[in-house]
């Protein structure tokens, strides 16, 4: 270990010569070094629909709609605008449109605008009714707001000897509208027309049914704002109990560990607890082969024979091997076959033992073998998981140690190095803890029984073992030197206590980046199963995510500009709605933004001077 990490250790060694002690401040290493920005945002309540208008924004500039139609698209393509942009460039925007149902007509055949005075027939009644009750959708189809009013003398007679529910089919668009999201099918409301694909404009929808239902209505807005989350791959509830409320957004990668801002710390995709180096495949079969009753039934299989007549396992508590159960039934429990109850020395009666059996043997031998394969590991797994919850309940007392040692006289005022011990301690115990559940499935038969070869499972087998055991070791060591009571050291005593901690810290986290190196390059890497893509590991534990700042402008009133001008829930049509082509101007105090994907995966803002694009 020295010979593998003495480079490392040299840089991070200070030496206490010609140093003093109040020029230590600039010499430490510190573990939690600034970034540029999270790429893990939380959506909040308050922020989901501004999160919502900044892709809608995007598409309404990209793709010239009004934000209707750019919602219909994203909802199609599942808020992946990287999908929807690729669509765009290799079918073209009249294909992209036909397949999410988006219709933009510039001319319709009888553009007038329907009024009280104007006069127009209905599809379904064949009735001319004023223009006031009825609505034509963008695809050109026009019904009766309520058809059923307006149904003509002889179709009602008719309908007399119809169903009830076949009378209710003919209303107009408002029952048809009140169907469809009582149905939950709230986010794709399509045209009634026979064969139309066309998607309902929200604002329609909304104004008719707010009329006869206002809480339907507000149900209908609801749908809309959470389908950024439901149908959204990279926005997702977090997932505490109780709920509070959060949403999460990651930027590139679905297969990360985030931290809430209420503190839940949890695989993004998986949605269970944060467990790299496991893949979340084999993190699932873990919970259930520690929560089901498997391992108990392996015991029974080991320990136990079944009676041969009712079938029930007994235990043998003596030395003779001729063994009776509560049914009565006597029977070897050398080859389990029934016997008569007498027996001598040398043979029982009724029976002797025929040939081994060599599949029950290997079967026995088998669970016997699986058993304590899985002791082995689930004890080691514990183990670390105890150690984290013990270390953790020591933190308070840690800390009140660097408070006392704080507030004594000495020379020694920093003892942030106690912090960035405790935060790699408990990064690295949680790697060592969930290191055992992914030996035990990436080395076992389960799941990789044919991706590898006996000797090359032994080999990368033993070389991961090693790393496991180098990891584990200094992980004991520095959780030994952080429990010690320094706060009573003398100055010199703490000088060597805070190198060895900060020592140790680079190390260990040496250790960790060159497990999942392994496990990457190595191991899971060559299978090339995207089933078990783990999180990458991070140096500074788990990303927390940052709050969603939804608008570029700087002014104080920018940002309650965005969230009330053109919202969900305003019965209108705002300036947003407007194609962006049209000149029009937008109030909202956003700007007005182009942007493209860079080739790294984020977004750059066309809107820049070149000098600085050309730098980005």
């Amino acid at each position: 270990m020295e010979e593998d990490y003495g480079d490392s250790d040299e840089e991070c060694y200070y030496s206490e010569d010609g140093d003093s002690l109040d020029g230590l401040d600039t010499e430490e290493p510190r573990l939690t070094v600034p970034t540029k920005g999270s790429t893990t945002k939380v959506i909040t309540k308050e922020s989901l629909l501004a999160a919502q208008k900044e892709d809608l924004r995007t598409v309404m500039d990209l793709v010239s709609l009004r934000e209707h139609h750019a919602r219909t698209l994203l909802i199609h393509y599942r808020w992946d605008i990287e999908r929807l942009l690729a669509v765009l460039v290799e079918k073209g925007k009249s294909a992209l449109f036909t397949e999410a149902g988006v219709t933009v007509v510039e001319h319709l055949d009888d553009d007038s605008p329907l009024t009280s005075s104007s006069t127009i027939a209905c599809d379904i009644c064949i009735e001319d009714v004023t223009g006031d009750k009825a609505t034509r959708m963008e695809c050109g189809h026009c019904f009766c707001n309520d058809c059923v009013k307006f149904l003509h003398p002889e179709m009602q007679s008719l309908l007399l000897i119809k169903t009830l529910a076949l009378t209710l089919s003919f209303e107009g668009w408002t029952e048809h509208f009140i169907v469809k999201i009582n149905e939950g099918q709230s986010k794709r409301i399509r045209c009634m027309a026979h064969r139309c694909n066309a998607i309902c404009d929200e604002a329609v929808v909304r104004n008719l049914v707010s009329k006869r239902h206002p809480d339907l209505a507000e149900k209908f807005d609801r749908f809309l704002l959470e389908s950024y989350i439901e149908d959204n791959k990279m926005v997702k509830w977090c997932p505490s109990a109780p709920h509070c409320g959060n949403a999460i957004r990651v930027q590139d990668d679905q297969f990360c560990e985030v931290e809430c801002s209420c503190g839940l710390q949890f695989c993004f995709s998986c949605l269970s607890e944060a467990h790299s180096p496991c893949s979340c495949l084999m993190w699932e079969l873990w919970c259930k082969k520690c929560r089901d009753e498997s391992e108990t039934v392996n015991w029974i299989t080991v320990h136990t024979k079944p009676c041969p007549k009712c079938h029930k396992p007994v235990e043998k508590n003596g030395g003779c091997n001729l063994v009776s159960c509560i049914c009565g039934q006597a029977f070897c429990w050398l080859c389990g076959g029934a016997t008569g109850r007498e027996h001598t020395w040398s043979r029982i009666a009724n029976h002797s033992c025929g040939r081994y059996k060599e599949d029950q043997g290997k079967n026995t031998e088998r669970a016997k073998r699986d058993l304590y394969r899985y002791m082995h590991y689930h004890n080691r797994y514990k183990a670390h998981t105890d150690s984290f919850k013990l270390e953790s309940k020591l933190k308070e007392t840690i800390l009140e140690k660097v408070s006392n040692s704080e507030n004594r006289e000495s020379k020694v005022k920093d003892f942030s190095w106690v912090n960035n011990g405790l935060c790699r301690l408990f990064r690295s115990r949680r790697v060592l803890s969930y290191s055992y559940p992914f030996a035990f499935y990436m080395f076992g038969e389960e799941l990789f029984k044919d991706e590898m070869t006996s000797k090359e499972r032994e080999m990368k087998q033993n070389l991961f073992e090693d790393q496991q055991q180098q990891l584990e070791s200094n992980v004991e060591r520095l959780s030994k030197i952080l429990e010690e009571p320094f706060d009573t050291f003398s100055d010199d005593k703490i000088m060597e206590t805070r190198m060895q901690v900060i020592n140790l810290c680079v190390v260990i986290d040496s250790f960790c980046q060159k497990m999942y190196d392994y496990i990457d390059s190595d191991l899971l890497g060559p299978l090339q199963l995207g089933i078990h893509n783990i999180a990458p590991y991070r140096s500074k534990g788990v990303e927390r995510a940052s709050d969603l700042v939804s608008c570029w402008s700087t002014k104080a009133n920018a940002t309650n500009d965005c969230l009330t001008s053109g919202g969900i829930a305003s019965g209108g049509a705002s300036d947003r709605d407007r194609p962006s082509g049209s000149g029009s101007s937008d109030d909202s105090g956003c700007s007005s933004r182009k942007r493209a994907r860079k080739d790294g995966g984020g977004f750059f803002d066309l809107n820049l001077p070149a000098e600085i694009l050309d730098r980005n």
